[in-house]
């Protein structure tokens, strides 16, 4: 087990153990490519560890078979490690608004969903991937999120990713990491490609 040392250690009563096993808000956000595929890097390390995972994809189509998706799908069938549950809520892709009544209706039932699975512990990890973005267009009151994630029963790790996460969730999240673009092959006039962007 990686065994690295802090640079501060806070006098906040805790063991070692204790402050290593706390759960984790991680915030993947920017306007760089790979919010979505970090994530569901840290999807797999928790499949490995046996822990169940629920992912929750707001604003992406439904109809987009990505390749993330099969991969945990079919990992968490395999009885190897952790299980996995995919729920889609959006209708479009985040950068097209079509349809934004029913794609902020469905944002705000998936917000639903994921409370009940916190308070009920159902995911040891949670991939709420791309649900910046109905904080930043005020489809779910982001004040709301930050409590509920900070008031969360167990040991439930979140990760949440889009662009444009609102300052207070930054504030409340133990890890940020902003992906910054400094080349995309777009720029050149490339479409997205099957193996890279899905």
């Amino acid at each position: 087990m990686p065994k690295g040392q802090p640079s501060v250690v806070p006098d906040d009563g805790l063991t070692t153990r204790q402050r290593r096993n706390r759960p984790l808000l991680a915030v993947h956000t920017g306007t760089g490519k790979g919010k979505s595929t970090a994530a569901f890097g840290l999807a797999l390390r928790a499949w490995n560890q046996g822990w169940p995972i629920g992912v929750f994809q707001f604003v992406k189509s439904a109809k987009w078979r990505v390749g993330e998706e099969r991969a945990l799908r079919v990992l968490g069938a395999s009885g190897e490690g952790g299980t996995v549950a995919w729920h889609k809520m959006g209708e479009g892709w985040s950068w097209v608004q079509r349809g934004i009544e029913s794609s902020e209706e469905a944002a705000r039932e998936g917000w639903e969903q994921v409370k009940r699975d916190l308070a009920a512990e159902t995911y040891r990890l949670y991939v709420l991937d791309e649900f910046a973005y109905p904080m930043h267009w005020g489809w779910v009151d982001t004040d709301e999120v930050v409590e509920v994630l900070r008031t969360r029963p167990g040991v439930q790790h979140v990760v949440i990713t889009g662009r444009n996460a609102p300052e207070a969730l930054l504030g409340a999240a133990d890890l940020v990491t902003e992906m910054t673009k400094v080349k995309h092959p777009m720029d050149a006039g490339q479409k997205g490609q099957r193996g890279i962007e899905w």
